[in-house]
């Protein structure tokens, strides 16, 4: 082992791994391979001389828990702890939602993720008219903070971390699972979680939007604010590439794109007065993983590198945990087919695999039912025992980036780095994420991706197991989940129930005063938070911010 990266490779255990290791000795312990072989915590070159290739190791991969966190942003990766298996699940009523949430955790997730439907995600209550036939779909229905009581019940928030997919109302939805807590006695402070609250690549991608993008980002900075005074534990922000590869984009793209979401943020975010020292550790990150496991691997260990680089240079960060990129990862669903379901399993696994080889710190597993409909329950318990099979019975957790070193899997994390960096240069010359996607350029490109991939299907170039080769005439489906019309007039009824019996006065002077708020530069959070808890619905207080704001038409 050259000289240099000996040493800094002895300081590394010395230092970094001693300190991780001292909070939690179980770590020391070492593993072994089914055959009893012994596996070390890091391997790096055993013979790297003096000049250029030792400087580039050093420069580009240097050591898991720091910077620039290629090979990891923890000392120990999952050594010390796995990832968080957190299974992605709502659909109809709070009710229906909670018994699914409890037969998650008792068979053995480790975090919730709240899927929301469709009329919430744009902020609409379950009875407007636009909510017709959505309602409860596509993830579980929440209109007030009755709810989310219902959605939570049972469920001790000091002790799970729960994840909110929900973008354009993710104040409102956050405000409620603060509303929740406190109810629980679980002040803000000690909650736990990640609210994806990333509004840019609604724009991009997905859709879901409600305001245009300036008023958008003054919530997503109000939120970043409020928490970094209110919960230092919770993640603030989400942001996601996921939609953006489910759209179409290829590996690059979807590097290059988040990235340059979260640079738009980090720059509202100073713009608003707040230090990148103060509310950037809590920024988080969430992709897609595709069956291209060494790809995938590849993105992983870019996009950390990058955004480390793009912390540091670009805007100066002083903390070490400003310059982690920390992400969830979620398998990606457009990817499984409808026919031969069982195909989607191993597709799934391929999936997680590369997320767990790439560093992951929690991850959601698709169900092999899902081009069909709304995951069964056996489908998720399977999904969620692929996570666990890869955990404790693969050896992948044993050694921190065991594939560090692959000549393939490096030359393709530079390239993924450079080529994502040059999306991220050109959209700075175009004066940043707003003014890009105004001018449709990663819209356009991701569409012209997604038109690629499709005619390789179609012509054969790109095999589908079981769609384009290897078909099957006789193909029998499973029972799927089905969402009957029923849930919408439970939840209707639900909803003027609520009405009914709260406080109409306390609720017209909350909504009033969150109106004044928005018409200055006051922070949203306090205010939204009072509206929920006099029980204004998602739809009411939306309302008064779209009387303020407007709403977005591409």
């Amino acid at each position: 082992m050259g000289s240099l990266l000996e040493e800094r490779f002895e300081r590394w255990k010395s230092e970094t791994l001693a300190k991780s290791v001292a909070k939690m000795p179980e770590q020391a312990q070492r593993a072994v391979t089914v055959s009893g072989t012994p596996v070390e915590a890091l391997y790096v070159p055993e013979q790297v001389p003096d000049g250029s290739a030792r400087d580039a190791y050093l420069n580009k991969l240097g050591f898991p828990g720091e910077y620039p966190f290629t090979r990891g942003v923890q000392p120990t990766m999952y050594r010390s702890r796995l990832w968080t298996m957190r299974q992605y699940a709502g659909f109809a009523t709070a009710e229906e939602t909670n018994e699914r949430y409890r037969f998650l955790l008792e068979s053995g997730q480790t975090g919730l993720s709240v899927a929301f439907d469709l009329p919430t995600q744009i902020g609409y209550d379950s009875d407007h008219p636009l909510a017709a036939g959505e309602v409860g779909k596509v993830g579980v229905a929440v209109d007030t903070l009755a709810d989310m009581e219902i959605l939570f019940d049972s469920i001790p928030l000091d002790k799970v971390s729960t994840s909110m997919t929900i973008n354009a109302p993710a104040a409102v939805l956050l405000a409620m699972y603060i509303a929740v807590g406190a109810k629980q006695g679980v002040p803000a402070d000690k909650l736990t979680g990640t609210i994806q609250n990333d509004v840019l690549k609604e724009y991009i991608a997905r859709g879901t939007y409600i305001f245009p993008p300036a008023p958008s980002l003054r919530l997503i900075t109000n939120i970043f604010g409020y928490a970094a005074e209110q919960m230092p534990l919770f993640n603030t922000i989400s942001v996601s590439g996921y939609h953006i590869r489910e759209a179409g984009s290829n590996a690059v793209q979807e590097v290059g794109f988040t990235l340059a979401d979260g640079v738009a943020y980090v720059e509202a975010a100073r713009n608003a007065g707040l230090d990148v020292d103060r509310f950037a550790p809590r920024v988080a990150f969430f992709f897609g993983a595709m069956t291209d496991v060494l790809e995938e691997v590849a993105k992983f260990r870019a996009a950390r590198r990058l955004w480390a680089r793009i912390m540091k240079e670009r805007f100066g960060a002083k903390d070490p945990r400003s310059c982690m990129l920390r992400f969830h990862t979620q398998t990606c669903g457009a990817t499984l087919t409808a026919q031969q379901i069982d195909n989607n399993v191993v597709r799934v696994t391929l999936q997680a695999l590369s997320a767990v080889l790439g560093g992951t710190q929690s991850l959601h597993t698709c169900s092999r039912d899902e081009a069909l409909a709304l995951p069964a329950e056996e489908a998720v318990q399977i999904a969620l025992r692929t996570q666990q099979i890869i955990a404790h019975e693969s050896g992948v957790a044993h050694t921190v980036d065991p594939l560090a070193g692959s000549y393939y899997v490096e030359k393709l994390t530079d390239e993924i780095e450079a080529e994502a960096e040059g999306y991220i240069r050109r959209i700075d010359e175009m004066g940043g994420m707003v003014p890009a996607i105004e001018q449709r350029y990663p819209q356009r490109e991701i569409e012209q991706s997604a038109y690629r991939y499709q005619q390789e299907i179609e012509r054969g170039e790109r095999v589908i197991v079981g769609v384009n080769r290897f078909t099957a005439e006789d193909q029998s489906l499973p029972e799927i989940l089905t969402i009957s019309e029923e849930t919408t007039r439970r939840q209707i009824d639900r909803l003027a129930t609520v009405r009914a019996k709260r406080d109409a006065t306390a609720v017209g002077r909350a909504l009033d005063a969150l109106e004044t708020g928005a018409r200055k530069d006051d922070n949203l959070m306090p205010l939204i938070l009072s509206a929920v808890e006099a029980y204004a619905s998602v739809g009411e207080i939306c309302d008064r911010l779209r009387k303020v704001f407007g709403e977005y038409e591409e």
